[in-house]
């Protein structure tokens, strides 16, 4: 951070008083963090004897909430939003096999929209459910809001017939606003069934994170905050040993978290600093109100001098991969140029399907450090280590065991493999195993005569190898002989030795040592292991086909698992642009800017959640001659939700090219489009 000279109008943030609840506003680039900073040091010299909670710089609510709970004797573990799904997918399971009393005794009808695909219905209801978390809504009020809205809204429903609302509405879904009476009495029926199979579900949810001690972040904070409003000593306590609050990033608080605040220092928020833009709240995963947030403050000082003015650069290529070359040019040259790596970033609204930039970069010989919203297990080099060991445990596993057989490691031809899946060309030796003769694995309880087995059986057993060109054939053996020094590890080492022996062993090095690509294949490594060993720590006695089995879940998991572990000296910084909030480069790139990956689709939920509306499902269930509820309709036009979101989109944009301090490139590839599904940026960046 480069030392600035404090301005007036940051002096009288530093200098104003300490008691009552103070707001810093500003634009990014104003200097707001640096007055904040200079206001915990100044209130530090005026009040020594104060131990001032301060968030941001890396800590968060969520970590102090699971601190209060643990002070309070809880025995709470902090997990991610991927595992908090596996745990609602516990209080679904019931719900799935229609096992619930409701369903017998006739109370809820299961024909509500979504529950026809339930993984998806699992989905969509996780998510909402993380929202209510978000905004403090209990499972009952949920269940309240939803039976009151929906008497409400279908006692006196409005004109679906109004000019406006119809011709805001695309022609494909138009019928769902030719309703009758009779159609609207259904779909309130449903609507109340999903209100109250979700309350049910977020109630069991609720239960089974209390029981388990395994929260997220979000669950802490309520948690805490309930145990304060239970105990009001000591919640003072906590009052008198802080005595302030410094809060950085503001607008990205919750109304959970802003609970959390309250209890300790009352409703007014008296000694609380909030810092940050209304205008820069930019996260797409959490429930935020930014506004409200910053109307609690007694006074405020805004911040408008911007120090950050960089230089923007609009270049369009016409493909993808050209986009990339195009970036791995530049940042080549920014480096020449004597500006270190880890002061360049390149930002993407989303890190989920950035391989073909990054490969870019790596061609180049630049290190990269790929982070945020980024699934470690499903990263390319993930794969193929979580390959070996599936084969060492199961070696049946054939979708696993191809991607090891034709990997760099190992290398084999399409001719080879087809080779190796066909039948044995001896008759008489036998090609199934049956009872009398044990499974060649690792776990005899695996085996199964009525499985296809002829890969990994011709694999292990050698079934083949006389069919196979002399040089696939000793690839095969040595990969065999390999594998039983593998089994026989499993068995006696622990899960962290036995995996980095079968990938020291196992894997094909990529790049030379100390080269761009050997450094992000060990980044890639050691996340992987990281989250496996944590796993491990958290599930004392799990066996490898478990540990493997989490491996698998959080793979096809769609929900975003967030990698953030600090800057990485040497490489280039590429993130998603919620990842990069606070940070500061010399130079950035803001990639992909094109509709449907910045800004990406507006693609509603299976059903939303109003608190004056109440339920809003989506789809129609049942006998209905429209796909989209009416309601839902007249929810997206009267809350004018998409211009919402792709408003929501251009401040992360406009937020993305302020985190440059000299300059700032912006890419994409293909020919523009006219912005109707979604808006030009680039266009609209040329006009202004």
């Amino acid at each position: 951070m480069i030392a600035l000279e404090l301005r007036g109008d940051q002096r009288r943030a530093i200098d104003a008083p300490h008691d009552a609840c103070f707001a810093i506003g500003g634009a990014s680039a104003t200097g707001k963090s640096t007055a904040l900073r200079a206001r915990v040091a100044r209130a530090g010299e005026l009040y020594p004897e104060a131990d001032p909670l301060v968030i941001g710089e890396g800590s968060s609510l969520a970590a102090y909430a699971a601190g209060l709970l643990r002070e309070c004797g809880a025995a709470i573990e902090l997990v991610d939003d991927v595992d908090a799904e596996l745990t609602f997918s516990q209080a679904c399971a019931p719900l799935f096999a229609m096992e619930w009393e409701e369903f017998a005794a006739h109370q809820v009808d299961p024909e509500v929209p979504g529950l026809r695909s339930p993984q998806r219905f699992l989905e969509s209801a996780f998510r909402l459910i993380r929202r209510l978390r978000d905004a403090s809504v209990t499972p009952a009020h949920f269940l309240d809001r939803a039976l009151v809205s929906a008497t409400e809204f279908y006692a006196k429903p409005p004109n679906f017939a109004d000019p406006a609302l119809l011709a805001a509405t695309k022609a494909t879904f138009r019928d769902s606003l030719e309703v009758t009476a009779q159609d609207l009495r259904a779909q309130r029926l449903r609507e109340i069934d999903l209100a109250k199979i979700l309350a049910k579900l977020y109630d069991r949810y609720v239960d089974l994170v209390a029981s388990s001690g395994r929260m997220t972040g979000r669950d802490a904070v309520i948690a805490a905050t309930r145990a304060l409003l239970d105990d009001a000593a000591y919640a003072t306590r906590l009052r008198d040993r802080h005595r302030f609050a410094f809060v950085d990033d503001a607008q990205e608080l919750t109304p959970a978290e802003m609970g959390l605040l309250a209890a300790i220092f009352g409703d007014a928020l008296e000694g609380v600093t909030l810092c940050g833009d209304p205008a820069a709240a930019i996260s797409a995963l959490r429930i935020t109100a930014p506004e409200a947030t910053f109307a609690l403050a007694r006074s405020t000082v805004v911040l408008r001098a911007e120090y950050r003015k960089p230089s923007r650069e609009i270049r369009r290529a016409a493909t993808a991969s050209d986009e990339a070359a195009l970036i791995a040019r530049r940042v080549g040259e920014w480096i020449d140029d004597g500006v270190a790596p880890e002061r360049i970033a390149v930002l993407f609204r989303s890190v989920r399907c950035v391989e073909g930039y990054e490969t870019a970069l790596l061609d180049a010989g630049i290190p990269v450090a790929v982070a945020g919203d980024v699934n470690a297990y499903a990263d390319r080099r993930a794969l193929d280590a979580l390959a070996l060991l599936w084969n060492v445990y199961d070696p049946f596993r054939h979708d696993w065991l191809l991607r090891t057989l034709g990997n760099p490691a190992m290398g084999l031809s399409d001719a080879s493999l087809a080779i190796l899946c066909a039948e044995p060309p001896d008759p008489q030796r036998p090609l199934f195993a049956f009872d009398i003769e044990p499974a060649p694995t690792a776990r005899a309880s695996r085996w199964s005569a009525k499985r296809d087995l002829r890969l990994g059986w011709n694999v292990i057993k050698g079934e083949q190898d006389d069919a196979l060109a002399e040089d696939a054939a000793a690839r095969v053996r040595r990969f065999r002989a390999q594998r039983e020094r593998w089994v026989a590890l499993m068995h006696a080492a622990s899960f962290d030795a036995f995996a980095r022996t079968v990938w020291s062993e196992g894997l094909a090095r990529e790049g030379e040592p100390g080269s761009a690509r050997a450094r992000a294949q060990q980044l890639a490594l050691r996340r992987l292991l990281d989250g496996l060993n944590q796993r491990v720590a958290e599930t004392p006695g799990a066996s490898i086909g478990e540990i493997l089995a989490y491996a698998q879940r959080r793979l096809d998991s769609d929900v975003d698992a967030w990698i953030l572990d600090g800057p990485h000296d040497g490489c280039v910084a590429m993130r998603s642009i919620e990842a990069a909030r606070g940070c500061e480069f010399r130079r950035v790139v803001v990639a992909d800017v094109r509709p449907g990956a910045f800004p990406r689709w507006y693609s509603p939920e299976a059903f939303l959640f109003s608190p004056r509306l109440g339920m809003i499902p989506k789809e129609c269930a049942g006998a209905a001659r429209a796909a989209r509820t009416a309601k839902f309709t007249y929810y997206t036009y009267r809350s004018k939700a998409s211009q919402r979101y792709f408003d929501r989109e251009r401040r992360a944009l406009t937020y993305a090219i302020a985190r440059a301090s000299e300059s700032a490139l912006l890419t994409a590839s293909g020919t523009p489009t006219r912005g109707i599904t979604a808006p030009e940026f680039l266009n609209e960046l040329r006009t202004t």
